[in-house]
């Protein structure tokens, strides 16, 4: 599967959200994007994720299926992110019935148990560790049927430790999803290239799947 980009902008009550920006990224691909603070990172994955239509340009998959049905977006501020104060048991429960798995309790508890987060169930989302929020949720979005590409939302937000969220993302991208990180934070660190908002000629992606036993 690829998705494409091409020239996406985005428009807000008040001005400008996106300016135009393109971008390409297929199954076991990595893409980190990078943008200014503000509300402009967000429009992009909502953008990537036909979740509003762009103001110009296109987004296109080489699929016969709705953009909603292949891309979930993880921990979106202000609309895919949980309520903080919810437990970590009633953020998976809802999590689950959206992937339409079974949400019982006793489904939960199992779940949790898997992830070897049981203790936590009854502690509030906003009180769990950064790199544990996002794994858990990067994990429930990839089980959603059907799911191709996971977007991550500003991950670092959450903490100073990129390298966390970044082997989280590489370990998705190998095991054939195509995942984009929208990120307002520097990446020299890290020794990335980033694609930008507001740029058309990007930087391939990483390759991240594995091939033959073997990354790319």
């Amino acid at each position: 599967m690829q998705v494409r980009a091409d020239r996406v902008s985005v428009e807000g009550p008040h001005g400008t959200l996106l300016p135009p920006t393109s971008l390409t990224v297929s199954d076991g691909e990595l893409a980190l994007v990078h943008g200014e603070p503000g509300v402009g990172v967000t429009a992009f994955g909502l953008a990537l994720a036909g979740r509003i239509k762009p103001a110009t340009g296109t987004v296109t998959v080489d699929e016969p299926a709705k953009l909603q049905d292949l891309v979930a977006i993880v921990d979106a501020p202000g609309v895919t992110e949980p309520d903080d104060a919810l437990p970590l048991r009633v953020v998976v429960g809802e999590e689950l019935a959206l992937a339409h798995k079974p949400a019982g309790k006793a489904d939960v508890l199992a779940w949790l148990t898997e992830h070897d987060v049981a203790p936590l169930a009854n502690v509030r989302f906003e009180n769990i560790e950064p790199a544990t929020r996002t794994r858990l949720l990067t994990t429930l979005a990839a089980s959603r049927r059907g799911i191709r590409m996971l977007v991550l939302d500003q991950p670092e937000r959450h903490t100073s430790d990129l390298g966390a969220w970044m082997a989280l993302a590489r370990e998705n991208a190998a095991a054939g999803l195509a995942v984009v990180v929208l990120t307002t934070t520097p990446l020299i660190a890290l020794g990335v290239e980033p694609a930008r908002v507001g740029q058309l000629d990007q930087p391939s992606p990483q390759v991240c799947r594995e091939v033959e036993g073997e990354q790319e």
